[in-house]
């Protein structure tokens, strides 16, 4: 969403969202990395002190003032050893996964309220001020979460994508993609800063977005039902 088209309420709103994902739903994302490795035999996060839920153990400055001003961002990477894993190639793309799953799973519990908002009855000014709020705040929290996944699922390195799509590549392909990992985050970096993901990443963000709407077309018809 672009911040010209935005009034200062919604400006606050979107960033207290921001705030929310940098302190909350970031640490938890590297948390399930964590978890996931640890799951798969890799106890090298936890030894590390990466699994908890502690902001202060998984936050990156740099990362989180992007996504501040971005709503695009990063923690630290959690670091992972296949080698320690019972299933190296099925350890990785599960341990990839589990961060943008966690982003997907939130966004949706998110909708749920969300949903619910749409349906209370407003009975005063006061009551429909403080109801927006929390609406705004809910379906930025929303975006940010799935644009986070999103992103993330892009196969470029350092991205979890890269890991889930190395996991069903040949060998071969794997060390190719290895010894031109620089030259390949570069030239992603470019196309982030030069606005050409911004199309396909928002039509994918709407997509799912609208996808999470349609899976909990219930949530209306209950409050309907209980408010009827």
């Amino acid at each position: 969403m672009n911040l010209f088209s935005m009034d200062k309420q919604q400006i606050l709103m979107m960033l207290i969202a921001r705030v929310i994902i940098i302190l909350l739903i970031l640490p938890l994302h590297e948390f399930a990395h964590a978890w996931a490795a640890r799951r798969c035999g890799d106890n090298t996060a936890e030894s590390r002190g990466r699994l908890t839920f502690n902001p202060l153990s998984h936050v990156d400055l740099v990362g989180a003032v992007l996504l501040l001003l971005t709503g695009f961002g990063w923690a630290k990477p959690v670091p992972v050893n296949p080698n320690r894993m019972n299933n190296p190639r099925m350890g990785m793309i599960l341990t990839s996964l589990a961060g943008p799953a966690s982003n997907l799973i939130f966004a949706f519990l998110a909708m749920i309220p969300f949903r619910i908002l749409e349906c209370i009855p407003i009975h005063s000014a006061s009551m429909l001020h403080t109801l927006s709020i929390i609406y705004n705040i809910l379906y930025f929290f929303i975006l940010v979460n799935i644009g986070l996944a999103v992103f993330n699922l892009i196969p470029i390195p350092p991205l979890d994508g890269s890991n889930i799509l190395m996991g069903f590549l040949p060998f071969k392909a794997i060390i190719w993609v290895q010894q031109h990992q620089r030259v390949i985050s570069f030239a992603f970096l470019i196309l982030i800063l030069s606005d050409f993901l911004n199309t396909p990443l928002s039509f994918l963000q709407k997509l799912i977005f609208n996808g999470f709407n349609f899976l909990t077309n219930w949530v209306p018809l209950i409050v309907n039902g209980l408010t009827g």
